[in-house]
């Protein structure tokens, strides 16, 4: 233990975790879960294990509103191979009523989450499964969620838990391609073949491989099968995502997606003889985007699917401890019902829940033009207004509590952009924030 307290301090009685040690700790847990526990968060029962304190201490010390002794920190940091600093804790004195201090980012959180982040909530049994499935010789994981409801940070996961493993890694994002390939099949695949072998450190050789005579789809199987394949032993995994970027292209939407079906196929159900086993496939989506009925039984009915929830409020309340909050469950259930679980939506709520500001003040400014959501529902509105019938039909849900019976094709649109759920047949608004807001279009 470093930066120890001095012997007057030793005297006092017992310290608080503070926000980064709180931080610091949680990614530490997290870490090692993904390396020696499949991902899964620890239990309590498994944490006494890997600590050797007693679960009364360690929820204790989690909750961060009671003091425990200095050594039990030094012994809890220790089981994650960190050392204890004179900024991991908190004396007694210097607190009120031992309220967590801020937290230690200086603006809230946007976009993914990296692997060891201490704001990542997991969801029991989705990364375990996933993680898992990876691991298999052919498999493929279809990962689809609503924007920003964490699906390229579930991603990141994932990529360590399969390095652990030793498998090769490779990442294409279809936001990162120019428009005018996604029109045309011929540049795309030749775009993702220059990407993947990229990613895997492998020259080009597109010009010597690529034969047009019989076709693109023959040219991108041949590639893999002969060059990026082989070229080690470890398994592949790849990982495709923003998949959704394809969908307004019918035709090479319809082509691209086929092939990945038959890829899939070839190494669930090839012979040993081909490589294909050795492929593991990862194709993430945005619900936002409408999928054209042509392309939707092409490998989206195969392999092992992830759709992302909301938080719980088991969830939320884990999130706010780590942003060094210790709400009650009165005002855990106001956000829950203000934000829906929306995870990012969450995440900012806490932050600036953490910065001092109450949650009764952000939601009477929840719709306000300079609140803290504008951009957010600006983005909703934005994709609701490019089709009147979305638009109008968000309208009537916002403002009929017990809920709208509307054409299931709309029905559906609306779930994907998380705007809705449903409550049997009907059409309910999925949280406070989208009904204060939708419903204000109407008096406009």
């Amino acid at each position: 233990m470093t930066q120890a307290m001095n012997s007057s301090d030793r005297r006092k009685r017992g310290v608080v975790l503070s926000s980064q040690g709180w931080q610091r700790l949680r990614a530490a847990e997290q870490q090692l879960s993904a390396q020696q526990n499949n991902a899964n968060p620890y239990t309590l029962d498994q944490l006494c294990a890997v600590t050797g304190l007693s679960a009364n201490t360690l929820v204790k010390a989690r909750r961060r509103q009671k003091p425990v002794d200095l050594t039990t920190l030094d012994t809890y940091f220790a089981a994650f191979n960190l050392v204890l600093t004179a900024d991991d804790y908190l004396l007694p004195e210097d607190t009120q009523r031992f309220e967590p201090s801020l937290p230690t980012q200086r603006g809230p959180l946007n976009g993914p989450l990296p692997l060891d982040s201490p704001f990542y909530i997991h969801r029991p049994g989705l990364e375990s499964s996933g993680t898992q499935e990876i691991l298999t010789a052919g498999a493929m994981v279809r990962l689809k969620a609503p924007r920003q409801f964490g699906k390229t940070s579930l991603i990141n996961l994932m990529l360590g838990h399969a390095q652990d493993y030793g498998l090769r890694l490779a990442v294409v994002s279809l936001q990162a391609i120019d428009r005018r390939c996604l029109g045309d099949l011929d540049q795309t695949l030749r775009w993702f073949c220059a990407v993947v072998a990229r990613a895997l450190g492998l020259p080009n050789q597109l010009d010597q491989r690529w034969d047009g005579l019989f076709g693109s789809i023959y040219s991108c199987t041949d590639y893999f099968e002969t060059y990026l394949l082989p070229a080690s032993d470890q398994p592949l995994l790849l990982v495709i995502d923003d998949l959704d970027e394809l969908f307004i292209y019918d035709d090479v939407a319809t082509d691209f997606l086929g092939m990945l079906r038959a890829w899939y196929e070839q190494g669930r159900y090839g012979t040993e003889q081909n490589l294909w086993p050795q492929l593991r496939l990862v194709i993430a989506h945005s619900t936002e985007a409408w999928m054209p009925l042509n392309i939707h039984q092409s490998p989206f009915n195969v392999g092992f699917s992830i759709e992302l929830p909301p938080f719980s409020l088991d969830q939320v309340q884990e999130l706010a401890l780590r942003y060094g909050l210790a709400p009650d469950e009165g005002e855990l259930l106001q956000l829950l019902d203000l934000v829906g679980g929306h995870p990012y939506l969450t995440q900012l709520s806490l932050f600036y829940l953490a910065q001092q500001q109450s949650l009764t003040a952000i939601a009477e400014q929840a719709i306000a033009y300079d609140g803290i959501y504008s951009s957010h529902l600006r983005h909703q509105l934005e994709v609701l207004e490019a089709e009147t019938e979305l638009s109008e039909a968000m309208v009537q849900v916002a403002t009929s509590p017990d809920g709208v019976r509307l054409p299931p094709q709309v029905s559906f649109r609306l779930q994907g952009l998380g705007l809705v759920r449903f409550k049997q047949q009907l059409s309910v608004v999925s949280c406070e924030l989208y009904r204060q807001y939708f419903a204000a279009l109407l008096e406009n």
